[in-house]
């Protein structure tokens, strides 16, 4: 059967989950070669690097649960809704995936019957194993895009107009770090609708928030572990913070 995802510390206590919707740059066996370069496989377009590091040691830190996608965005994406035109990328960041460039819908459901929900079956089973749970989706995010002027932040925070709360407490403790720059709803805005956070999150009414952390910062284990020790006491302060301000949600 392929792999679609792996969880980490299932019977964990915590009420956080800890998500990673971009994991790996993996291609199942069945899809073969998507007819690019192994540098390009290496690239921000297959996956979001050194987010699952980061995802791990923070699941460890809160000793909450993590999920972990387990297959390339570029076979199908599991951060977009299922009738998105972007759930099978046929071109990233100048790049063409020639895999994709003429799928058809038959090859499209199969991906998703395989792959991508599975991977949000499980998803939702893990936040539903209690009824406070808060979900962290990490990602992270490329110093530059083609042709595009650098990204200066270090981190940061994605939101939905449909519920900052987590995020914006969090955000004002990151605004606390000197040392930090950080993007609100930068480099990109938060969410679109049908992807992971607002189909686990925002329509189930939890708590959540979407960390993009610059992707040449978290390169090797140790940066990755810096990070998720960083974050992990800001979280817990933050949903403090959110909850004395709002006891009731």
């Amino acid at each position: 059967m392929t792999k679609a995802y792996q969880i980490i510390g299932a019977d964990r206590p915590s009420r956080f989950l800890i998500t990673c919707d971009h994991a790996t740059n993996r291609v199942p066996d069945d899809i073969g070669s998507l007819g690019i370069s192994a540098a390009d496989m290496r690239r921000h377009i297959a996956f979001d690097p050194g987010a699952a590091g980061v995802t791990r040691a923070l699941a460890a830190a809160l000793d909450a649960p993590a999920i972990l996608s387990d297959f390339s965005r570029l076979v199908i994406d599991p951060n977009r809704g299922a009738d998105d035109p972007t759930l099978v990328m046929k071109l990233y960041d100048g790049t063409l995936i020639p895999a994709n460039r003429h799928v058809t819908p038959a090859q499209i459901a199969q991906r998703k019957a395989t792959l991508y929900d599975p991977y949000h079956d499980a998803y939702a089973k893990l936040a539903a194993r209690r009824p406070d749970t808060v979900i962290v989706a990490v990602h992270s995010f490329t110093p530059c895009l083609h042709g595009r002027p650098p990204r200066p932040w270090h981190i940061g925070i994605l939101h939905a107009p449909q519920d900052g709360r987590l995020s914006a407490r969090l955000l004002a403790r990151l605004h606390a770090e000197p040392d930090l720059c950080i993007g609100d709803n930068e480099p990109y805005l938060g969410h679109l609708p049908g992807d992971a956070i607002d189909r686990h999150a925002l329509q189930m009414g939890r708590h959540n928030t979407l960390i993009e952390l610059r992707n040449d910062l978290i390169v090797d284990a140790a940066a990755q572990t810096r990070w998720a020790q960083r974050l992990a006491p800001l979280l817990l302060a933050a949903l403090t913070d959110l909850e004395k301000e709002s006891p009731n949600g």
